[in-house]
């Protein structure tokens, strides 16, 4: 099996469309965003990750997904999660994780997703800080 796509995404949705076939509605896909309040903070980003499973495989397999304050296996682990999955062989599923992450400072993290013990897919995710309200001018 493999990723296909992982993405931060704002809204996602699921629809059907003649065939029979399915459409993934995905809206607000980002790679950063301002933080709502000073840091620290946590945040709860939506990640979705599609998964493509061969026809020649068995449907069944782990996403793994660990967010990270880096790029590298051994940065500093922010949160972690771990679901088993079933797709029919020869088609698509997707996951979403939501991770809930404790933010000290700002800049980047990763999150590093993998189904079973294949090589690491990384999704950078950008934290700014937090946009100052405009003022009214009278």
């Amino acid at each position: 099996m493999q990723i296909i796509s992982a993405l931060f995404v704002e809204n996602f949705a699921l629809r059907q469309a003649p065939g029979p076939s399915t459409r993934i509605d995905l809206t607000g896909a980002f790679f950063s965003f301002a933080a709502p309040t000073p840091v620290p903070v946590t945040i709860d980003p939506h990640l979705v990750v599609l998964v493509y499973c061969p026809e020649s495989e068995p449907g069944n397999s782990v996403l793994e997904v660990v967010f990270r304050k880096g790029a590298l296996a051994d940065d500093e682990q922010l949160a972690r999660n771990v679901s088993p999955f079933t797709v029919e062989p020869g088609k698509f599923t997707y996951r979403l994780v939501r991770g809930e992450l404790a933010i000290a400072e700002y800049g980047q993290i990763f999150a590093h997703c993998r189904v079973g013990t294949a090589q690491w897919h990384l999704v950078p995710l950008t934290i700014l800080p937090p946009v100052e309200p405009q003022s009214n001018p009278t």
